[in-house]
């Protein structure tokens, strides 16, 4: 789990990136234009992209995915009655961007009249591409395109008593490669096509009124969610490994997924009071899912005989959710603050579902059961802040968190029935402390050092926190033109369970300076590196024997930097910038090192060196108060160490014309 995130944060950079459009300059009269008893604010930048790649290009479309053509990059209109009494509407807002076949694109529209209703819709496409990791050998991928929608309408909404109506629509479809092991552990992997299909939909409706000072809102809901994937192979497959015997000739799986997940959600508000403060939220979902697993599989095992496999899967599960928080807080004093929270999740799967295997050539079945599992949290924080003198404050609290989770499974053998084993639980509890000081030293200069420290006595995961501690310190400096700002931090976490251990050290150090000497020049810059190192203790069968004693490593050492200046100069705007990402991992040369495990595929994976870099400039003309030509260029270079697989160079960039009318 560690090192999934560390992949995480080592390729947030890359994602969140700022492209180099759309532009951020103004067109048009700030106060905007009057049309009869409305006034009207609105720009809108058309232009074309364009794009180059050398190297891997599907790494760089999971990555960036921009191509070339025609945009509209951003658009904004914005409609206002002057003296808030329109005849249909008081405001009409519309924000546009990436339309025209961007991966990303988005539409936020809102429909206001005074004291009687306001309608929001919002609209997202995500086209995602992802060809996966090259350890795949390009049997994993996607490229599926995501929308989603949002309606939301509210009826009086300035009043004591306002009602909501609401819909939201989810869906994703597209072509993608899994695989499947064929036709025991030690059989082929083969490719299998999918068709991907899901969609949600969920319907909901409320209220909310003002009684005594408290404010009370609920709400019903219906969610609906439908999974309609089909895996198929086109033509028979060899394997991955074509020089054994294994052959698939045919291979069809369908597992439809459905259900339903009525809810209701209730809040009550408590605020500005000069004593305290009371807020509460409690929902409940009575979740239901209908599934099916279809799978009938045709072709040659791995000493040459003919194989045949059917396996069906089905049940009918309930999910009832139970959630609530109460959250209190005590201000007896402008210096002084007391918050407690409490609260309360609990979730349950229960109900029939089964799943059978039938062997053709040895018409035997092999079924198991599964009949209940169970998960309730219960945790409490007592909080507390202090600001004892202007330059001096502290703060600190205890966290207590109860987590029991139950299961029942029953495992049958035909013509040898069992009886239903008991229940089997396990329950965690943790207790941590957090404390910390606020120093201000001067009046544009503060430091805060904190740490928390916990502990777990039955953790439900290896990698799970057990006794665990962290530090962390942040100065900052805020003059009238410089801003300067330092953070350190450290996070270690030791957990030894029964069959296995695991520890982790994080530690990452940070600077940011912003300098703005004139309004028409400033300057951004930034600086952080994140350290992570694990060990767990692994044990795996090699050769038929188990190996024991060893352990699985992992290293990285992300430094990431960036630079931005921006210039002002009469008619033109002009930004520079650049970001660059690298982890060194372990400072390795070469994949392959001999600590931690003896086989060097494990050894590989316990560091991934990589780098990213880009730097992008973008250039504005204000040609007319109410139109600006634009242009831009970006470049991204992505570099893994040990493998050149998916290394890639892209040059991208924009022309633009933002125009007011």
């Amino acid at each position: 789990m560690k090192r999934a995130m560390l992949w995480m944060c080592a390729a947030a950079p890359l994602l969140a990136q700022p492209v180099v459009a759309p532009t951020a300059e103004r067109v048009g009269r700030i106060r905007g234009s009057d049309f009869h008893n409305y006034n009207i604010v609105q720009s809108w930048e058309l232009g074309y992209r364009f794009r180059s790649v050398d190297g891997n290009a599907g790494k760089y479309r999971s990555d960036v995915n921009f191509g070339n053509g025609v945009r509209l990059l951003a658009g904004a209109f914005a409609m206002y009655s002057k003296d808030g009494r329109g005849r249909y509407f008081d405001e009409l807002v519309a924000n546009t961007q990436g339309l025209g076949n961007d991966p990303y694109q988005s539409v936020i529209f809102r429909l206001r009249k005074n004291r009687l209703y306001r309608y929001d819709f919002r609209w997202w496409l995500n086209d995602f591409f992802n060809p996966a990791l090259t350890i795949a050998r390009g049997l994993h991928a996607h490229n599926t395109e995501r929308r989603f929608q949002d309606h939301d309408f509210t009826l009086f909404p300035d009043s004591n008593f306002r009602l909501f109506l609401g819909y939201t629509r989810n869906v994703q479809d597209g072509p993608a490669l899994s695989t499947v092991a064929l036709f025991d552990s030690r059989g082929d992997e083969f490719p299998l096509f999918t068709d991907v299909r899901r969609q949600r939909n969920e319907f909901r409706f409320g209220g909310e009124t003002r009684v005594f000072g408290f404010r009370l809102n609920a709400f019903y809901g219906l969610d609906n969610f439908r999974e309609d994937s089909l895996y198929t192979i086109p033509a028979p497959q060899a394997g991955a490994n074509p020089g054994d015997a294994n052959r698939l000739d045919a291979f069809r799986r369908a597992e439809p997924y459905h259900g339903n997940s009525p809810y209701w959600r209730v809040g009550i508000f408590r605020e500005g009071e000069r004593l305290y403060a009371v807020n509460g939220r409690f929902t409940y979902t009575a979740g239901q899912r209908d599934f099916v697993l279809d799978e009938t599989a045709i072709g040659t095992a791995r000493f040459g005989a003919a194989a045949n496999r059917q396996i069906l899967t089905f049940g009918n599960a309930r999910r009832p959710v139970a959630t609530g928080n109460l959250n209190v807080a005590l201000l007896p004093g402008s210096r002084f603050t007391i918050t407690n929270h409490t609260a309360f999740h609990n979730i349950r799967m229960e109900g029939d579902a089964a799943y059978r295997e039938l062997d053709n050539a040895t018409l035997s079945f092999e079924t198991l059961r599964f009949q209940y599992l169970g998960i309730r949290t219960f945790s409490n924080s007592t909080d507390f802040n202090a600001r004892l003198s202007p330059r001096f404050g502290l703060f600190g609290g205890y966290h207590y968190a109860n987590r029991l989770i139950g299961s029942v499974q029953d495992v049958q053998v035909p013509g040898f029935p069992a009886p239903r084993p008991p229940r089997s639980e396990q329950t965690n509890q943790l207790h941590s402390g957090i404390f910390g000081v606020r120093l201000k030293p001067a009046k544009p200069f503060t430091i805060q050092f904190d740490g928390e420290i916990g502990r777990a006595d039955r953790p439900i995961q290896p990698t799970s926190e057990r006794n665990y501690h962290a530090l962390g310190a942040r100065a900052d400096y805020r003059g009238r033109t410089l801003r300067l700002s330092a953070l350190v931090r450290t996070n270690y976490n030791f957990n030894s369970v029964q069959l296995s251990a695991f520890s982790s050290r994080s530690r990452q150090y940070a600077a940011d300076a912003s300098w703005t000497p004139k309004p028409w020049f400033a300057l951004d810059s930034g600086y952080s590196k994140l350290h992570l190192d694990t060990a767990g203790g692994i044990a795996y069968f090699l050769s038929f024997q188990l190996t024991e004693g060893e352990r699985s490593l992992f290293f990285s050492n992300i430094h990431s930097g960036h630079l931005t200046a921006r210039l002002s100069w009469r008619r033109a705007d002009f930004q520079a910038g650049y970001t660059r990402v690298q982890d060194t991992g372990d400072g390795r040369g070469t994949p392959f090192r001999s600590i931690g495990s003896a086989l060097p595929l494990f050894q590989a994976a316990q560091t991934f060196p990589l780098s990213f870099e880009s730097p992008q400039a973008r250039l504005s003309i204000r040609l007319h108060e109410r139109l600006r030509v634009n242009a831009g260029y970006q470049y991204y270079r992505y570099t893994e160490e040990f493998s050149a697989n998916q290394n890639y160079r892209a040059h991208t960039g924009f022309t633009s014309l933002l125009w007011s009318f």
